[in-house]
């Protein structure tokens, strides 16, 4: 009885096949990695846009995180608003100190025009007559060109002579520099450059 002989396969299928299946064992390994990767970084910027709060029934809320864009302009406002309160709101119990805070906010061009000022006698009128100049409001326009900011700001200011009472609207302009923060000093890390007082101009008073 003769046996029965089981013939080879060509031995080139064999290899074509079996490197067909290691090319597609790469290959599916590189799309699960690549899709990985993807899901991570997805995941990963919306934690970092994302935070979230525990409600007082246990509920998560979740609270999106401003741009830092929409910081800097907030910041920006806050640091002009309090810089032109402390420089045009004084009186004679106040004046050295809020001059003195408002001088931290600003480089030489600030100090240029505090200097002009002491010249000109407004703080010796400040005192000579008890005047109290009394800050209503201050808006700003800002413009936002990449990290050179640019500010007009709009500041109504009355100046209270007892019996008396002048009202002025003042525009001033000029850049903000980012700079350290320094507390209590600067915290909102900025310093006003070139600064300039445009126009001054009475106001008339609606009673």
């Amino acid at each position: 009885m003769k046996n029965k002989i089981t013939p080879y396969k060509n031995i080139y299928s064999v290899l074509k096949l079996n490197r067909f299946i290691v090319l597609a064992v790469v290959l599916a390994c590189l799309l699960t990695i690549i899709f990985a990767v993807v899901t991570v970084y997805r995941f990963n910027q919306r934690m970092l846009n994302s935070t979230f709060a525990v409600n007082t029934d246990g509920s998560i809320i979740p609270l999106k995180l401003v741009s830092q864009k929409e910081n800097m302009e907030v910041e920006a406002l806050s640091h002009l608003d309090l810089f032109h309160n402390y420089f045009y709101g004084i009186d004679e119990s106040n004046y050295e100190k809020n001059l003195e805070k408002a001088l931290w906010l600003g480089d030489s061009t600030v100090d240029n025009v505090y200097r002009q000022k002491k010249a000109d006698g407004v703080y010796n009128r400040l005192l000579q007559y008890s005047l109290v100049q009394k800050v209503i409001s201050v808006h700003t326009e800002l413009i936002l060109n990449g990290e050179r900011i640019s500010f007009q700001t709009e500041t109504i200011f009355e100046i209270n002579r007892g019996s008396i009472i002048d009202r002025y609207q003042l525009i001033t302009t000029g850049n903000l520099l980012q700079v350290d923060r320094n507390f209590p000093n600067n915290t909102h890390g900025l310093l006003i450059t070139n600064f300039f007082e445009n126009t001054l101009k009475k106001l008339n008073i609606q009673k």
